[in-house]
């Protein structure tokens, strides 16, 4: 039966190895220029190798970001670039300015699938990037699934959307805010998501707004959006058969690549074996709960994003009602070896989630360090661990561990 490919983001080796570890598909990563998240992590010539060949002994696939749009002086090196990227094996590589696209295919021969920021909506457009060497369209997210499978269809080119994540409140991702409030090139890698923060909105006739009319409005985040989630789409997905279900990310942490590839990871698979139904769907949907995230809503995926799809919370994203506690490293047949992101405690109450199966709930009764030593608490930014019962015996490496955050509210 047909299913639809997994694909998720990467900030970093540690999130690409989680992400294929719990279910990805596929993964794409930026390099260290070129792409649109200039202060993520990004990926070395040496982690890209490593990268490639993790992905590829998996059985997954890894694509890479070139999806900035250049001036004349952004294009050096960009050749030897492509050259070196063919050499190690990656999958794909992400464009969107047809310059840069000219370039790739004089340089390589690898797959090229045209970034949502080129903003591909209909089906004209779909046949000049497919006459133009493109293999795949990552579709600008104005798009309902039907709209997108109506594009696939028509045009005969593989069909990408996305399925989850933070959504850009500019059409395709055009913004220029921050090259405003920040000069930093929100085209060319430097967004610094101004959107996200409250403004005054002042509204008059007079000419002159005072300063103490400004300082009297109430600041509102009216455009930042909604987080997207495709949980109630994923029918429609295999119906129009969208070749890849992509997740928003590249600067998230572990926990979030974990989550969300889990999740979407269990609906894929669950929809094309005939398995789910409402139940089922419900505890999943509460999984993405679990996570900061801000109030979710299905974008375009089904009819055009409205007013309700503004983000109007101040104060920042909904916590969840778990939070990132540290990842496993090691595991051998006395200890799960931990590296802490949060200080861990005797008789804290944490969850290690593992990549098929429900979380394990586990009370901290022992703890030791590396020298095997007892100890009561260990700091963040340490590794420590725990004594390897029969109920841990199915954690392992890259399995990433939560704990309950005290602060976030209870949720339905």
């Amino acid at each position: 039966m047909f299913k639809p490919e997994l694909l998720a983001p990467a900030k970093n080796i540690e999130r690409l190895k989680v992400a294929v570890a719990y279910g990805a598909d596929a993964v794409y990563v930026g390099g260290p220029r070129y792409g649109l998240r200039a202060r993520a992590d990004n990926f070395s010539d040496a982690e890209l190798t490593e990268g490639v060949a993790f992905a590829h002994q998996h059985g997954a696939k890894l694509y890479i970001t070139l999806n900035a749009f250049l001036h004349d002086d952004d294009f050096e090196g960009l050749d030897s670039y492509c050259r070196f990227l063919e050499s190690i094996g990656i999958d794909a590589l992400i464009i969107s300015d047809l310059g840069v696209l000219n370039v790739a295919r004089e340089s390589c021969n690898i797959d090229i699938h045209l970034s949502t920021q080129a903003s591909c909506l209909n089906s004209d457009a779909a046949h000049v990037w497919k006459a133009l060497g493109v293999q795949r369209l990552i579709v600008g997210r104005e798009l309902t699934v039907a709209e997108a499978g109506r594009i696939q269809q028509q045009a005969g080119i593989d069909v990408e959307m996305f399925t989850h994540g933070a959504m850009c409140m500019a059409y395709s991702g055009h913004c220029t805010i921050s090259n405003f409030t920040a000069g930093r090139d929100s085209n060319r890698g430097g967004c610094v998501q101004s959107c996200r923060l409250p403004y005054q909105l002042h509204a008059t006739t007079d000419p002159v707004i005072s300063v103490s009319d400004l300082l009297e409005a109430t600041p509102r985040t009216f455009m930042s959006s909604k987080d997207l989630w495709g949980v109630q789409q994923i029918a429609d997905f295999f119906t129009h058969r969208i070749c890849s279900l992509k997740i928003e990310g590249r600067m998230k942490s572990s926990l979030y690549v974990a989550t969300t590839v889990k999740t979407y990871r269990q609906l894929i698979d669950a929809y094309a074996g005939g398995t789910l139904d409402g139940a089922l769907l419900d505890r999943l949907s509460r999984e993405l709960q679990t996570m900061p995230h801000r109030d979710y809503f299905s974008g375009s995926l089904d009819t055009p994003a409205g007013p309700d799809s503004v983000f109007g919370q101040i104060g920042g994203i909904n916590t969840g009602s778990h939070q990132y506690l540290g990842l496993v490293v090691e595991t051998n047949p006395h200890n799960v070896i931990l590296r802490l992101l949060e200080p861990l405690t005797t008789g804290d109450a944490i969850e290690i989630l593992p990549f098929d199966h429900q979380p394990i709930d586990w009370q901290v009764d022992h703890l030791y360090d590396v020298t095997g030593r007892p100890i009561d608490t260990m700091r963040k930014d340490s590794v420590v661990c725990l004594p390897r019962t029969e109920a841990l015996a199915t954690v392992a490496p890259f399995n990433v561990v939560r704990i309950i955050n005290q602060e976030a509210e209870s949720i339905e």
